[in-house]
């Protein structure tokens, strides 16, 4: 997969907003990858900020939404992983300001 198609994958679930905490879901950090095999299938691996996070189904609805408006994304699989875990350096410098946490 090229650069400019990963870079539109990433694009697209930037406006994927975790609901509790009102950031997007890259800038948190919860994105480990985005890849797009030759038959179209976009395997999208992820963690969440919790195991119990009420709102997985809903994260994943939405990135499914967001995915389908790029026309060589035919099928979108989301892949929940839990190694390595989620913390705060993760986080993008933008998310950190918008939540208030020390770099």
């Amino acid at each position: 997969m090229d650069e400019a198609l990963k870079e539109n994958l990433f694009g697209a679930l930037e406006n994927v907003i975790d609901p509790e905490l009102g950031i997007d879901i890259v800038n948190l950090g919860l994105i480990y990858d985005v890849d797009l095999d030759e038959d179209g299938v976009c395997n999208v691996t992820m963690t969440l900020t919790s195991m119990g996070c009420p709102l997985a189904a809903h994260i994943e609805t939405d990135i499914k939404h967001a995915l389908a408006d790029i026309p060589e994304a035919k099928e979108i699989r989301v892949n929940v992983v839990w190694d390595p875990p989620w913390g705060k350096d993760k986080m993008s410098r933008y998310a950190k300001i918008a939540l208030g946490i020390p770099d």
